[in-house]
C-alpha cells in the first residue's frame, strides 16, 4: 500500500505536559482529604499487616531460592564470583509496578532467540555443523536469575527457526562446579571441534577447560566430554584468580601452532594474553601481551578476528594478509559495554596495534550503543560470512523476572563486514534470513513532517516489524545557526534544536503517552543517532536510558535507518549499520493492537520528507527438538 502524508493533521507534540492535580485543576479541599487521609491510614494497616502474613509465607516457600531484589545490602549477582554484575543494583530499591499476565506475555519476543523459561546470559561457541547452526549459551535451568550457569544448546537451519537441545554442559566437576562460563568453538583442518570454556572452580578460580563432542558424526552434538586433564590453564603469575576467563575461537599461525586470547587485567589495565598451542593440552604463555589498554578495566568475553577491506565477505579466523585489518573486541567489565576497535595484526610476535590509537578498544567505537553485551562471533563458511551474536539482558527488576519465568534474550544475529567507505569502522547488518519472515508490507513515499508534528502512520499492527527509512531535508531558514555538540539532546527527544530531532515513534500509544522515539538530531558538524526510552513505560521498576553516538554521513548519502521491532526489543540500525543501538522496553499501554507507529519532526527550522518501507514479521518457530519425529 502506498500512501502520501503531506496533508496529513499533526498529532500531539513531543512536548513534555505539566502533570495534572484533578480534573478541574485545582488541589482538593481540606476537608475531603482529611477524610481520605484516615481511609488511606486504615487501609495502610490493614495492608501491612497482610504483606508481613504474606512475606512469612515467601520466606518460608523460597528459603532454598533467590534472595529479595530489595535488599539495599545485596551485591549484584556475579560480582562475588568474580563476572560482570548480572542484576541491576540502581533498581533494587524500586517497587514492581502492577504488572499483568497480558503485559508479561506481550513482553516476551516473536521471533528473536530465548529459552523456554529461565535465565539466560552469554552466547558460547557458536558454530555450523553437517548442516545444522549450533548457539550455545549461558543458562540457569532453575531460576530465571542468574546462577547455576550451564550449557544451554538449541539448532537452527537458519539463525530464525531455533530447536531447543538437552543441555550440553553441566557444573559437575571440581573445576566447574561453580559455572560453566564463557567459551568459543575452534574447528580444525579435519573438522573436529575443540571448545575452550572458562570454569569457576570449587575455589573459586577461574581456570580454562577443553571440551570436545563425543561423536562427531551426529549433527546435533548432543554429547559432550570434559578433557579428562583439565583445566588446561590456571592463572598466570601476576594474574589474579578472579582475572582470567573467556577464551576466543584458535587462530593458526605460519608456525602451524594455535594461538588463543584470553582477557584479564592488571590493576586498571585491561589485556589481552596469548597462548600458543598444537593440541588444545598443552599451552605456553607469548611474552607480549595481545594488547593492552590503560584504564579500560577488566577485558571479559574478548573477540579477535580478520576482516576484508577489499569486500563484504567474512574471512576465517585465521586469515591474515595485505588487504586484512583484525578486529579487536574486549567486553569491559566496568562499563557494561562492548568496545572494539580496528588495526593491524604483526604475526611475529602476536600483538596488535591500532590504526587510531585515539579510537583504542575500552576508548572508542562499540559494536552496539544501547543494551548490548558478551557478544561472540563465528565464521560461516556455507556462505563466506562472519556472524555476531549478542547478549540483551532485562532492564526490570528481579521480582518481575521471577513472576514472569524468564530473563535476557539474543539479538537476532549480524553480519559483519568493514565499512570500505569510511575506512574507519565495521557494518553490522540482520542476517538475511530474517527476511523469510516478513509477511504483508506497506510504503508510504514522501511524508512531509513539519516542524513539531506528528504523523501516524496506517499500518495494521506495530508489534513485529522491519522497517526502512530515508529521510530529506528541507531547511526553512537559510541563516539558522544549528547548534554544536547537541548529542541526542538533554531532554531526550522533546529537547528541541533548529535541525533535530527528527525520526520514528515506535511502540507508541495513541496519546503518546508510551512512546520510544529513534531519531537523527543535526548539528553543524556532526550527525548524532539516537534512541530515547525515557517515555518508553509507565512502569518506575524498569531502566529509561537514553542512548546514542554519532554516525559518519557522507556527502552523497541519504540519512536512513532499519528498524526491527518485536515486542520487548528494538534494534536500530543506522547508516547500513555504521551505528547500531538495541534497546529494551516495557510499555504498560502500548501493547497488542493499542501499539502504533508515528513518525515525527520535532526541529525548530526544517522540514523532513520521510520514505519508508515496512513489513509485517512473522513470528519464528522456537521449541523443543521434536525427537519422536524424524528429523
Amino acid at each position: 500500500m502506498e500512501a502520501n502524508l503531506d496533508h496529513a493533521p499533526p498529532h500531539t507534540p513531543l512536548l513534555n505536559h505539566p502533570p495534572r492535580l484533578n480534573e478541574n485543576g485545582h488541589k482538593p479541599s481540606k476537608g475531603i482529604c482529611v477524610i481520605l487521609y484516615s481511609i488511606v491510614f486504615l487501609l495502610s494497616l490493614l495492608a501491612l499487616t497482610m504483606i508481613k502474613s504474606q512475606n512469612h509465607l515467601e520466606k518460608l516457600e523460597n528459603s532454598n531460592t533467590e534472595s529479595s531484589p530489595f535488599d539495599s545490602n545485596i551485591s549484584p549477582r556475579g560480582l562475588a564470583q568474580g563476572v560482570s554484575p548480572k542484576s541491576n543494583p540502581s533498581l533494587f530499591q524500586k517497587v514492581s509496578y502492577n504488572w499483568t499476565n497480558a503485559m508479561f506475555s506481550w513482553q516476551r519476543t516473536a521471533f528473536h532467540f530465548q529459552p523456554q523459561k529461565n535465565w539466560m546470559n552469554d552466547p558460547d561457541g557458536p558454530l555450523f555443523h553437517m548442516g545444522w547452526y549450533h548457539l550455545f549459551y549461558q543458562y540457569n535451568p532453575d531460576s530465571a536469575v542468574w546462577g547455576n550457569i550451564t550449557w544451554g544448546h538449541a539448532v537452527s537451519r537458519d539463525m530464525i527457526h531455533w530447536l531447543y537441545l538437552p543441555i550440553a554442559m553441566l557444573p559437575n566437576k571440581w573445576y566447574d562446579i561453580n559455572g560453566v562460563w564463557t567459551g568459543s568453538a575452534t574447528i580444525l583442518p579435519d573438522g573436529k571441534i575443540r571448545m575452550l570454556y572458562t570454569g569457576d572452580t570449587n575455589q573459586y578460580v577461574q581456570v580454562q577447560n577443553l571440551a570436545y563432542p563425543a561423536n562427531l558424526s551426529d549433527p546435533l552434538l548432543l554429547d559432550w566430554v570434559k578433557y579428562a586433564g583439565n583445566p588446561i590453564l590456571v592463572p598466570p603469575p601476576g594474574i589474579g584468580s578472579k582475572d582470567f576467563r573467556d577464551p576466543t575461537t584458535g587462530w593458526i599461525g605460519p608456525d602451524e601452532k594455535w594461538r588463543v586470547a584470553i582477557g584479564s587485567k592488571k590493576g586498571k589495565t585491561g589485556l589481552s594474553l596469548v597462548y600458543t598451542t598444537i593440541d588444545f593440552i598443552n599451552f605456553e604463555q607469548n611474552d607480549h601481551y595481545l594488547h593492552a589498554v590503560p584504564g579500560t578495566g577488566m577485558w571479559e568475553c574478548l573477540d579477535f578476528y580478520p576482516v576484508s577491506i577489499n569486500g563484504s565477505k567474512g574471512l576465517d579466523t585465521s586469515v591474515n594478509g595485505p588487504y586484512v585489518k583484525h578486529v579487536l573486541k574486549a567486553s569491559l567489565d566496568n562499563a557494561r559495554v562492548d568496545s572494539y576497535a580496528i588495526g593491524t595484526y604483526f604475526v611475529e610476535n602476536d600483538t596488535w596495534v591500532p590504526d587510531n590509537p585515539l579510537k583504542d578498544v575500552g576508548i572508542g567505537l562499540l559494536l552496539d550503543y544501547g543494551r548490548y553485551y558478551a557478544s561472540k562471533t563465528f565464521y560461516d563458511k556455507e556462505k563466506e560470512r562472519r556472524i555476531l551474536w549478542g547478549w540483551v539482558n532485562e532492564t526490570d527488576i528481579e521480582s518481575d523476572d521471577l513472576r514472569k519465568g524468564w530473563a535476557s534474550l539474543q539479538t537476532i544475529p549480524r553480519t559483519v563486514s568493514f565499512d570500505n567507505k569510511t575506512g574507519t569502522n565495521l557494518l553490522l547488518w540482520p542476517v538475511e534470513e530474517v527476511e523469510s519472515l516478513r509477511l504483508s508490507s506497506d510504503e508510504f513515499e514522501g511524508v512531509v513532517v513539519k516542524p513539531g508534528s506528528v504523523v501516524p502512520l496506517n499500518i495494521s499492527l506495530a508489534t513485529q516489524l522491519d522497517i526502512f527509512a530515508e529521510f530529506e531535508i528541507e531547511w526553512l531558514n537559510s541563516e539558522s545557526i544549528g547548534e554544536s555538540n547537541i548529542g541526542c539532546g538533554r531532554g531526550g527527544v522533546a529537547d528541541r534544536s533548529a535541525f533535530g530531532p527528527f525520526g520514528l515513534l515506535a511502540i507508541a500509544d495513541d496519546s503518546l503517552s508510551e512512546q520510544t522515539p529513534i531519531y537523527f538530531r543535526l548539528s553543524n558538524t556532526t550527525t548524532f543517532f539516537c534512541v530515547d526510552e525515557t517515555r518508553s513505560s509507565k512502569a518506575s521498576d524498569v531502566a529509561k536510558p537514553i542512548y546514542g553516538s554519532k554516525v559518519p554521513i557522507l556527502s552523497d548519502e541519504k540519512l536512513s535507518m532499519r528498524v526491527l521491532v518485536d515486542h520487548s526489543i528494538i534494534e536500530s540500525f543506522a547508516q547500513g549499520g555504521r551505528i547500531v543501538i538495541t534497546s529494551r522496553i516495557y510499555p504498560t499501554e502500548a501493547i497488542y493492537g493499542a501499539a502504533r507507529l508515528f513518525v515525527f519532526n520535532n526541529a525548530t527550522d526544517i522540514n523532513i520528507k520521510i520514505s519508508l518501507k515496512i513489513w509485517q514479521l512473522n513470528s519464528a518457530f522456537i521449541r523443543p527438538f521434536p525427537f519422536d519425529q524424524n528429523q
